[in-house]
């Protein structure tokens, strides 16, 4: 069998690689690389134990820090691992700086780099995510492309081989999901909204997280607000939360309860990429606190809004209705199998 690493980090990669490790088993001899980048239990190791990962043969816990120290410790500690194993391919998934150490470790070495989730963009280049997307790339020597944007993206930098439109593995999860029965629904289907914001342009301003906080104390519905350890860390520093009783605070989520929660939501507030994808999949509406978006599919029929310098528009967004929804926008639910068909005949 052919042996693939794959390199994993954050929160977005374990969901990612899950489906893939299934799929590959007797095909493929996958061996993972857990780089640390998301290291506390909530963000990571639940993840290992819920979704049923294999444990990682190698654990860099490159921890937390700057850009540049993390991406560098990762590659420090990525070098000799891929020179001792020796694989025929270094499988790398979305934009995170896990992904860029590992395709750049890769190429360096001569070993294929194969990314799932390739083609997005945002065309916002002060985003790290969009600077690790595109190096990824144009670094790739096999790229699995979740939607036909992306495919044009992607032409329109020249890269055009080696590049298969797969459909979305997260889907393949929320295909798993409705196996296990887990989307089935609570007391209260419908009668809040679920809220995820992590990204440092929203949380890091005491006046931003604070404008953020109002409107969702202001809102029609309860808001369930699902806080990354960081945002709680600033909150809790400069609020107190018992001013806020239309929010629920929560703890990071599992995978399972987080797309449950989803599922029994009225709506989802998020500055995350995959939860615009996940409310989509369930058929949720969507509001994107920023700027641009890289799922520019889900913003069809009003499904997804973005909202960024004036917040007091989410109260207004939240009444508008949708239009059609686009059904196998993000494939059939079997990307996984076919990612593993395509290594097993191309690497």
């Amino acid at each position: 069998m052919k042996k693939i690493i794959s390199i994993i980090g954050a929160r977005p990669q374990f969901i990612k690689h899950a489906p893939i490790e299934l799929a590959s088993k007797g095909i493929l001899d996958m061996v993972t690389v857990h780089t640390g980048q998301h290291y506390d239990h909530k963000m990571s190791q639940i993840f290992f134990e819920e979704l049923k990962i294999s444990t990682p043969k190698y654990n860099l816990q490159a921890g937390s820090g700057t850009h540049g120290v993390q991406t560098g410790k990762m590659l420090i500690d990525l070098e000799p691992i891929l020179i001792k194993e020796k694989p025929d391919a270094v499988l790398v998934f979305g934009d995170t700086n896990s992904t860029l150490a590992g395709a750049l470790c890769a190429s360096k070495l001569h070993i294929p780099v194969i990314h799932v989730e390739a083609g997005l963009r945002s065309f916002n280049r002060e985003m790290p995510e969009e600077i690790n997307r595109v190096l990824t790339d144009h670094v790739s020597s096999l790229l699995f492309v979740p939607t036909k944007t992306g495919i044009e993206n992607l032409k329109n930098e020249g890269i055009t081989k080696n590049v298969i439109l797969i459909g979305d593995v997260m889907y393949d999860m929320i295909k798993v999901a409705e196996a296990k029965g887990i989307l089935t629904k609570d007391e209260d289907y419908g009668q809040f909204y679920y809220a995820t914001i992590h990204r440092p342009y929203n949380t890091d301003k005491v006046e931003r997280i604070g404008s953020l906080l109002n409107v969702f104390n202001s809102l029609p519905l309860k808001v369930k607000f699902s806080i990354h350890p960081r945002t709680f860390k600033i909150i809790s520093s400069n609020f107190n939360v018992a001013d806020f009783p239309n929010i629920e605070f929560l703890e990071p989520l599992s995978y399972f309860d987080s797309i449950k929660t989803i599922f029994n939501s009225s709506l989802v507030i998020t500055d995350s990429g995959g939860l615009q994808k996940e409310a989509y999949m369930m058929k949720k509406k969507c509001i994107t606190v920023r700027t641009e978006t890289e799922w520019v599919e889900t913003l069809q029929n009003n499904w997804n809004n973005l909202v960024f310098d004036d917040l007091s528009q989410i109260i207004e967004l939240i009444s508008q209705p949708t239009g059609p929804y686009i059904e196998g926008l993000y494939g059939a639910g079997d990307a996984s199998a076919q990612i593993v068909q395509e290594i097993d005949k191309l690497i």
